[in-house]
């Protein structure tokens, strides 16, 4: 099997999953759609030729490196699916491939993970900064406690979406500058990993996303008063699929997320995944029950954009 749970994933093991991928598969290709701040590729496979595209995207936050194993696994079994005419769940995967393509990036926040796994020497000017942004924050332990780029910018807060309300919102807890969690930045997208998966969703357009997140066995679908054709029906199917609840953002989680600005600027659904249920980062063993509990969530997602 090539996608192997058990092992922490980094950019390193993500790479060299993609590159077995595309050697196994050459109907599928990969691109790098932007630098990290250590300069690491991030990078989108695709997979379909269909005209709707559709968008899957996981760890924006370094402590949920789980769902990068998440989406490589399904796009593998999508993958298989398709090379042997088989069923993707209930759908036909030679269908789906011909009529939707699908965009996946499934490691947002190469340098944050890689913090978290370990694999950012510690003698390096990154870790030393990374390791003094966390000593103002020695509740927060480090680094499992870490969410943000290695820069300490929170990605899923740093998108052009009420991002001044999501800054007065961290604020208030006294979030005003780099930190290794919910620092909305200097200004939007000044993170260059956040501004990467924006541009390609600008130069794409896509119909649907999902942004793979951990934990609570959520879906987020709504942002403020937006209601996209067909949103709530698509989150519910999608609820039905994976048995994980619909919910609203709360507010003081709520702003200048991709979900949010992707739905406000396009009026298109776009759903925020919380899988799995316990403490960041979800330890290894819980990986199979939440793959199982995803599969047919994202098989579903993609037979309805």
């Amino acid at each position: 099997m090539t996608v192997l749970p058990n092992l922490a994933y980094t950019y390193d093991k993500t790479v060299s999953v993609i590159e077995e991928f595309l050697s196994k598969y050459p109907f599928l290709s990969a691109c790098s759609i932007g630098k990290s701040v250590m300069g690491k590729d991030i990078i989108a496979l695709t997979c379909g030729c269909g005209r709707k595209k559709v968008f899957f995207n996981a760890s924006h936050h370094a402590n949920e490196w789980i769902t990068t194993p998440l989406l490589l696994k399904f796009t593998q079994t999508y993958l298989e699916a398709y090379k042997y005419s088989r069923k993707l769940c209930n759908f036909d995967a030679r269908e789906l491939f011909l009529s939707k393509t699908l965009v996946v990036v499934p490691l947002v926040n190469p340098d944050g993970v890689d913090l978290i796994n370990g694999a950012v020497e510690k003698d390096s000017e990154y870790y030393k900064k990374a390791k003094k942004i966390s000593d103002q924050y020695p509740d927060i332990p480090f680094p499992e406690g870490w969410k943000a780029n290695i820069d300490g910018v929170d990605l899923n807060l740093n998108y052009p979406a009420n991002w001044n309300m999501a800054k007065e919102n961290k604020k208030k807890i006294g979030i005003c500058s780099a930190a290794p969690r919910d620092y909305v930045g200097d200004f939007p997208l000044c993170a260059p990993e956040a501004r990467a998966l924006y541009n390609l969703s600008i130069s794409t357009g896509f119909c649907l996303t999902l942004s793979y997140h951990t934990q609570g066995k959520v879906i987020y679908w709504k942002y403020l008063d937006y209601l996209p054709e067909n949103s709530e029906e698509i989150a519910e199917a999608l609820s039905r699929a994976s048995g994980y609840k619909t919910e609203v953002t709360p507010t003081e989680s709520g702003f200048a997320g991709y979900k949010d600005w992707f739905i406000s600027h396009y009026n298109l659904p776009g759903y925020t995944i919380e899988a799995g249920e316990g403490e960041n980062p979800l330890p290894p063993k819980q990986f199979d029950e939440i793959y199982r509990d995803n599969e047919g969530l994202m098989a579903m997602a993609l037979n309805l954009a």
